[in-house]
């Protein structure tokens, strides 16, 4: 339950930012917040060595996303929330940042953040169930990963500091 910054609850009819959020500035909640997407469409694009994907990985990635909510991680659970909460029509940027090396460099900003902000425990759960998008976009396209997608995963995983 969040609570004002008194620590009494919030006023009627107004819910104050979950704790897990407060700690993060605008552009830092914004990079968490956008990562997820950024990761599902790196993985869903035609790459060198990567065939076109179909529906069926980006609903996969879509599946993995929506999968946050049950998460035991109250940080992965507020960004899904997050995500689902927009609803501005305001672009997150993920259409222009599908470049590789951007998202890779996007991760390695992220886990910087994490590391100063986040508690170990949902710095991990966020880290790997980012990493679970990418994976599951990839197991979607069917016939096994292949050595393309093996590098994405195994880049991403070392830029979440996974690896």
């Amino acid at each position: 339950m969040s609570h004002s910054v008194a620590g009494e609850p919030p006023s009627a009819g107004r819910r104050a930012a979950p704790l897990t959020t407060a700690v993060y500035s605008t552009a830092e909640w914004d990079l968490l917040t956008g990562l997820p997407g950024r990761v599902l469409v790196a993985a869903a694009s035609p790459g060198p060595g990567r065939p076109p994907r179909g529906v069926a990985a980006g609903l996969a990635g879509l599946d993995a996303v929506a999968a946050g909510r049950v998460s035991d991680s109250d940080l992965v659970r507020a960004v899904v929330t997050a995500i689902y909460a927009r609803h501005d029509g305001n672009s997150t940027g993920v259409e222009r940042l599908t470049d590789v090396v951007d998202l890779l460099a996007a991760c390695r900003t992220a886990v910087r953040v994490l590391e100063r902000r986040a508690d170990p425990a949902d710095s991990a759960a966020y880290r790997q169930w980012v990493e679970s998008v990418a994976a599951r976009v990839c197991r979607a396209a069917g016939g096994g990963w292949s050595p393309a997608d093996r590098r994405l995963l195994d880049r991403l995983g070392g830029a979440l500091g996974l690896r």
